[in-house]
């Protein structure tokens, strides 16, 4: 099976050795996002709220660069620094998603990259 690489100037460059996204067949494999400005490639500013919804404007736009949308979304997984922001994620993520939501799994962990409070990946199925 062959991969292609999925790429969007909307959403930040990679900061590391790795791809925005993969595609295999119809399922496309998309990368961590941190939330950073992909004009900037700087962290938005405000506290955990602008950051996870900059999380899944750049989720989007690989998304979008795939052929899919956030709706084509069948597993995410997000890291918080702090499972006391979990309700606000979920807040958060119900105005970028419609029912039903993507299988998805929260986890806690002690660091994230350029001191992100959260990051968010996820598998997209395309039709």
């Amino acid at each position: 099976m062959s991969k292609q690489i999925i790429h969007s100037d909307q959403a930040p460059a990679a900061i590391g050795a790795y791809s925005q996204a993969v595609r295999a067949g119809n399922t496309v494999y998309l990368s961590g996002q941190i939330p950073l400005d992909p004009a900037s490639m700087e962290m938005v500013a405000g506290g955990f709220a602008e950051q996870a919804h900059q999380v899944f404007k750049n989720l989007r736009a690989v998304c979008e660069a795939a052929g899919g949308s956030l709706n084509d979304i069948v597993k995410l997984n997000a890291y918080l620094t702090d499972l006391s922001d979990f309700a606000v994620f979920n807040q958060v993520m119900a105005e970028y998603f419609a029912q039903p939501y993507p299988a998805r799994a929260a986890v806690g962990v002690a660091a994230l990259p350029r001191g992100a409070l959260v990051e968010a990946e996820a598998v997209l199925v395309l039709a």
